[in-house]
């Protein structure tokens, strides 16, 4: 878990931001750069990404990916990206790219393979299944869920508030990375809430529910709060994560590791 925070960026957390097996990412967010140079993970070690959804604070840190890789890591574009993402996607990120590098990313941009396709495999075996979540319609949403039918599949809800395709796919899961943005006083249904995330958690008892993409500052980081630096009492199947937080897989079971660093 390279970055576990929402769109405000709470004390102690970078944007929320996802590395499964060092080499493949979910999302491109402001702060990826910083996540990947933290956790020693060097940009052209990236093989994939994985997009939920064009909102900036999951996707406006991918010109600067692409700028670090073209001029630093992998000067000869020797490295394949590929990525996977809904339709409609590769053109908002190429208006990213020149509205932030003009006439700069343009060969580097050409090297991307693109999949659009719902359902695949990567080449190391991995399988993924993206599906519609409940969200802000104008930014395209989606949750994945990764070697579904398998042991030890998981999902990323992406951002989304409660819904029935996002439940269907954690019940047939083992784990499930999931967002909760908003603290229980904001009127919306785009996002998990603390009241949400407990019925969630009793509904799907037998699976882990690990929270992402929180409103709560990391607890004893700072001296005054955003919102809040105090955790929900929620479950024993739910964990509040922080950044650096590994989580590793045992057959179908997954068991969360130490923080491998901390702000």
């Amino acid at each position: 878990m390279l970055g576990t925070g929402n769109a405000f960026m709470p004390y102690g957390r970078y944007h929320s931001f996802a590395l499964l097996d060092r080499k493949h990412i979910i999302d491109c967010p402001p702060t990826a750069m910083a996540s990947l140079r933290r956790a020693r993970v060097p940009l052209s070690d990236v093989e994939t990404i994985f997009i939920t959804h064009i909102h900036g604070d999951h996707v406006f840190g991918f010109p600067f990916m692409l700028l670090e890789r073209r001029y630093i890591s992998d000067r000869d574009m020797a490295k394949p990206l590929t990525i996977v993402a809904a339709e409609g996607v590769k053109e908002h990120l190429w208006k990213l790219c020149e509205m932030a590098y003009p006439g700069s990313l343009e060969e580097i941009f050409s090297t991307i393979t693109w999949r659009n396709e719902v359902q695949g495999t990567l080449d190391c075996g991995m399988t993924w299944k993206r599906f519609r979540v409940l969200h802000d319609e104008s930014v395209d949403p989606y949750g994945y869920h990764f070697n579904s039918g398998q042991k030890g599949s998981f999902v990323h809800s992406g951002d989304s508030g409660p819904c029935q395709t996002l439940y269907d796919e954690i019940a047939a899961a083992s784990m499930a990375i999931i967002e909760m943005g908003h603290p229980e006083w904001v009127q919306s249904d785009h996002h998990h809430k603390p009241s949400t995330i407990q019925s969630l958690a009793e509904r799907v008892h037998s699976v882990q529910l690990v929270v992402t993409h929180t409103y709560i500052d990391q607890p004893g980081v700072h001296t005054e709060v955003t919102v809040t630096d105090q955790y929900p009492v929620h479950p024993e199947n739910v964990h509040h994560a922080e950044d650096g937080l590994c989580l590793t897989r045992d057959g179908g079971d997954w068991h969360l590791g130490r923080k491998r660093y901390g702000l």
